[in-house]
């Protein structure tokens, strides 16, 4: 790897980070500027996004011929940790979940038509969009060979009956990707599944209602989703029949590298925020930041997201090589999420009642980022999967090559 940052990136995340200090970090301390479920008002999103498009940071993961920047996964992990400095910054700037990872993969797998179709008004910012697999037990989550949402065809149609939940962004998505059952044969795991697009205007579909939780929320919340008989054109098929796992793998694994890059940015926010206060405050007739008490804190901090960076930068590498990157993803997605949730306690706890109140932002990501260690795939499942790498590798587990 060459942790060179060419002149143009350079620029770039200079450029990134003087928009969101601006135009984003303001509309923070406003309370005017968040809807009902703590996130930024779609009305003001919009206003802010027609500035960014306009100053040309728009879409870093789309190619410059469908109007975005045209990044490769290590220069958008620069993007995006500036963007991420701000909670709102991702989503003004078109590359916030759950659209990211659905213009990643609509890029990637969908065709020609497809993608002038479903594809570009996400890049456009005319609509949202949503990843329809997660359902309730005993259906498919992390494992989705359990997927039993089935899709049975009829002619030049399928339809669809099932249930799906926790879908991120349904409240607010026009377009839709489905996974769904094709082939109920079990000795068939890989080919069980195919990928569907839908509107969210067609029928035999329905939101059975928004899930609370935690929050804040992305726009759209997260859905439980039931279908009765909604009919898809096989126009509308992603891929071939039984594609649909391998679709999966395109769109989670890049998904979840783009959710470290963020998470890195707001865990640097959350230093900034310690650091303000630490150097400012006093008491015992000393400031809080000369207690070695405090530094060894937020040296470790600063330590942890170090790591997390280097881990995320050399996933970034090995997907620009063309690798899958499987073991370096989850090591990524194991350490970030744990070093996000550490950042934003540790600057809530040096914030003390301050952090813990609703004068910073920190309990709002506080709230965030217990969600890092569930999305995408929990821990525990990542860890499974570089305990099977390993078991498979041995000490070539950790070859260079």
């Amino acid at each position: 790897m060459d942790f060179t940052v060419s002149p143009r990136i350079a620029e770039l995340r200079e450029r990134v980070r003087a928009f969101v200090a601006d135009e984003i970090l303001p509309l923070e301390s406003d309370t005017t500027s968040y809807n009902e479920f703590e996130n930024i008002r779609m009305d003001l999103r919009n206003q802010i996004r027609a500035k960014a498009r306009a100053a040309g940071l728009w879409a870093p993961q789309m190619p410059q011929a469908r109007g975005g920047l045209g990044l490769p996964m290590a220069e958008q992990a620069i993007f995006y940790e500036e963007a991420n400095r701000s909670i709102f910054g991702p989503v003004c700037f078109n590359c916030a979940a759950p659209d990211d990872g659905n213009m990643r993969c609509l890029e990637m797998a969908a065709s020609e038509e497809q993608k002038a179709r479903w594809l570009q008004p996400i890049v456009d910012g005319a609509v949202n969009s949503s990843f329809v697999m997660t359902e309730p037990h005993p259906g498919g989550g992390s494992d989705p060979s359990m997927i039993a949402t089935r899709a049975e065809r009829h002619g030049n149609r399928w339809k669809v009956h099932g249930r799906k939940w926790f879908i991120s962004g349904a409240a607010v998505a026009s377009h839709f990707i489905l996974i769904a059952r094709t082939d109920p044969n079990p000795e068939e795991k890989r080919r069980q599944l195919t990928a569907f697009l839908f509107h969210r205007d067609q029928p035999g579909w329905r939101i059975v209602r928004r899930i609370g939780n935690m929050g804040p929320d992305e726009h759209g919340g997260v859905c439980e989703l039931e279908f009765d008989g909604l009919e898809i054109d096989d126009s509308d098929r992603l891929m071939e029949i039984g594609d649909g796992l391998r679709l999966t793998q395109i769109r989670l694994g890049p998904a979840r590298l783009t959710h470290c890059m963020r998470w890195l940015g707001l865990s640097k926010r959350c230093m900034e925020i310690a650091q303000d206060y630490v150097s400012t405050r006093t008491g015992f007739g000393i400031r809080l930041a000369e207690r070695e008490s405090v530094q060894l804190t937020l040296g470790e901090v600063a330590h942890a997201i170090q790591i997390g960076r280097l881990l995320v930068m050399h996933a970034a590498w090995k997907l620009d090589q063309g690798d899958r990157a499987r073991k370096e993803v989850s090591s990524a997605k194991i350490h970030v999420a744990d070093t996000l949730f550490k950042a934003v306690d540790t600057a809530i706890q040096l914030n003390g009642a301050r952090g813990y109140s609703t004068d910073t932002i920190l309990e709002w990501i506080y709230r965030y980022a217990r969600a890092a260690k569930l999305v995408d795939g929990a821990s525990e499942v990542h860890k499974m999967v570089l305990a099977r790498f390993y078991g498979k590798e041995g000490s070539d587990y950790w070859q260079w090559g």
